[in-house]
């Protein structure tokens, strides 16, 4: 059947749902509704099997930069407006339950044979397939082939009778029995379990971590905990914090903080301490340092928020708590004077007066739903290439990650400035189904606008942004 055939078919389905949307159900009595809905179940339960072999096709037809995009993850988000993680469950799937090739070209099972066959039937669902795929994955490498192929094949079974969650019971219950004691803890294990893990900030302003540290790791905090993080020390609550020698008896006493307080404290001493140092040197083009940006009015204020080059946003009264142990660099963007704005082709790379103003202007990278922070970025020449004549001049400029950076170019991306001074990304052919041009990702102000605003738009407030650096020494133009 040739590739007309197959969109026939897909045609056919398309407008078979067609004619059952506009079919009327009021005649319908419950247990025709039941059936009916089984029915649809069943064909929902299917239809990915057609996903999988056509996504695991295309992978050999072409590539994710040929279409565009950084990787196939992308190509699926980007193109159905999808999340990345949906996307990367889709191609997973895909991956294990999709039909394979040798090289010689010759057919091979799917990973997941009995999982597939299942899926193809309509009688498992997605939620028994993600159980499975993660059930095999946990089952230890030492097992045999043939023992992996049985444990499928009994889960699969098992599937067909049950919900998620007593697959999941059973599943569980078949590793531990297949590996009681676990695995003996070794460096090795150490090494790949190590890791820490920051979670999204919450509506409260706050940020969860998690992670695992080495017995390494553990050991340099131990020592820095026992000092920084004792009764008495970095005690913010103190008008002056002891951060070195001993606390007086009157700040141990008056220190009710608990033990996971004072660790918390204490690594802020410690990051504002090397932060102050120097010793991290410059990064992308500036001292390595903490960037905010707000706006004039609510410096002035003192009332809202400010937004890190990291995405953080911190009320106005943390950020003027932090300029206050650091030399506190404010650059205001209104009137701005002293530093080169407009460099023309006198130079190709962006000054750190330029970057600055980028941050406070972009807050990341300018490709829509890119989520990297500024400090993350490059300066992309965003009205014209560089090669093709393009100015270093900051109304010209955007910021960029590097990977989508790279992706600018003939036949792929291309970038321009608007009339709002905003950076579009011009999708190329395959992957431009009509999306948004401009990320308001890093602008969350967009969707507050000034209660003052007349016309209810959200105001311009570039020429107010404010970029307030907080480091050990003023940012020095680069000569490089």
């Amino acid at each position: 059947m040739g590739g007309g055939s197959v969109r026939e078919v897909v045609a056919a389905i398309r407008a078979a749902h067609d004619d059952l949307a506009a079919l009327p159900i009021d005649a319908l009595t419950g247990p025709e509704l039941l059936e009916v809905l089984d029915d649809l179940e069943t064909l929902a339960c299917q239809l990915p099997t057609q996903s999988h072999r056509l996504l695991a096709h295309l992978q050999t037809e072409t590539t994710p930069q040929a279409m565009g995009a950084k990787s196939w993850r992308d190509v699926l988000a980007i193109r159905w407006r999808i999340s990345t993680r949906e996307a990367k469950r889709r191609l997973d799937e895909a991956a294990v339950l999709g039909p394979r090739r040798t090289v010689t070209g010759a057919p091979l099972d799917p990973v997941l044979p009995a999982t597939a066959l299942a899926g193809a039937h309509g009688s498992i669902t997605s939620e028994h397939v993600q159980v499975i795929r993660d059930a095999m994955a946990a089952i230890p490498p030492t097992v045999d082939p043939l023992t992996r192929g049985q444990i499928e094949v009994d889960l699969v079974r098992t599937a067909t009778g049950v919900g998620p969650k007593q697959l999941k019971d059973n599943a569980e219950r078949t590793i531990f029995l297949l590996d009681q004691d676990g695995p003996e803890p070794d460096d090795t294990e150490r090494t790949r379990r190590r890791g820490l893990s920051v979670g999204p900030q919450q509506s409260d302003g706050m940020t969860a971590i998690r992670g695992n540290l080495t017995p390494e790791a553990w050991a340099i905090y131990e020592a820095i905990f026992a000092k920084w993080a004792g009764p008495g020390m970095c005690n913010p609550d103190d008008d002056l914090p002891c951060i070195a020698g001993t606390p007086s008896q009157e700040q141990i006493d008056s220190d009710h903080r608990s033990l996971a307080q004072r660790q918390h404290d204490a690594l802020i001493a410690v990051g504002r301490n090397v932060l102050e140092s120097g010793v991290l040197g410059q990064h992308n083009g500036l001292p390595t340092s903490i960037i905010i940006r707000t706006t004039l009015q609510d410096l002035e204020s003192r009332a809202g928020v400010g937004i890190t080059g990291g995405d953080t946003v911190m009320p106005i009264r943390d950020v003027i708590r932090l300029g206050a142990h650091a030399h506190h660099n404010l650059a205001v963007f209104d009137g701005v004077t002293g530093s080169a704005l407009d460099l023309f082709r006198t130079r190709r790379v962006a000054s750190p007066a330029q970057r600055i103003m980028l941050i406070a202007r972009d807050g990341g990278c300018t490709k829509p739903g890119c989520p990297v922070p500024a400090y993350g970025t490059q300066v992309h020449h965003a009205a014209r290439d560089w090669a093709d004549n393009g100015q270093t001049n900051v109304d010209e400029l955007g910021l960029a990650c590097g990977p989508d950076n790279r992706m600018v170019g003939p036949d792929g991306w291309s970038t321009r400035i608007n009339a709002c001074n905003d950076v579009e990304w011009i999708p190329p052919q395959h992957l431009d189904t009509g999306q948004a041009r401009i990320n308001d990702y890093h602008r969350p102000e967009r969707l507050h606008p000034p209660a003052d605003n007349d016309n209810d738009e959200p105001a311009d407030n570039t020429a107010e942004d404010t970029g307030a650096q907080s480091s050990s020494d003023p940012p020095q133009p680069d000569a490089a």
